[in-house]
């Protein structure tokens, strides 16, 4: 009975190169799975990089059309300006009105529309009813309250 599990216990013993096979293919795993690892690493660095250049070129594009704009708004006051409308208005033929020439006309019952700012400006309370009174009142103001009632208020 014994050599005969002997025989079992030596059947089943690995051999070297079997060792050496399973060594070899868990390193193997290890280098394929620190692989994959890395390639995961890199991928996600690399959407980082292009979102984080899509996000330089958008405010380099941001900026170019600010400045653009800041242009317009520059060349609009300068084409409104009091100087060259005068100018252009001499041009097409007006002329200064002169003070015989003038005449203004009473209409009862016509109020002057008031511009939207300040219709919203008539609004808004005063400064005084925003603010409660007890935020108005300074620190010397309060003492001298609490004291003047009797200071165990």
């Amino acid at each position: 009975m014994q050599a005969q599990a002997t025989q079992i216990v030596h059947a089943y013993k690995q051999a070297p190169w079997r060792v050496q096979r399973q060594y070899v293919g868990a390193f193997l795993l290890f280098v394929i799975a620190a692989s994959m690892i890395a390639a995961l690493y890199l991928s996600v660095t690399a959407q980082a990089a292009v979102t984080g250049r899509e996000i330089q070129e958008l405010r380099v594009e941001i900026t170019g059309i600010q400045r653009a704009n800041a242009d317009l708004e520059t060349q609009l006051a300068d084409l409104t300006s009091t100087a060259v409308m005068e100018q252009r208005a001499l041009q097409l033929g007006y002329r200064p009105v002169k003070p015989g020439e003038l005449e203004y006309l009473a209409v009862p019952g016509f109020v002057a529309p008031e511009p939207g700012i300040l219709l919203e400006a008539q609004d808004v309370p005063e400064f005084e009813q925003i603010i409660p009174a007890e935020y108005t009142q300074s620190l010397l103001e309060w003492l001298d309250e609490r004291i003047r009632l009797g200071g165990g208020q």
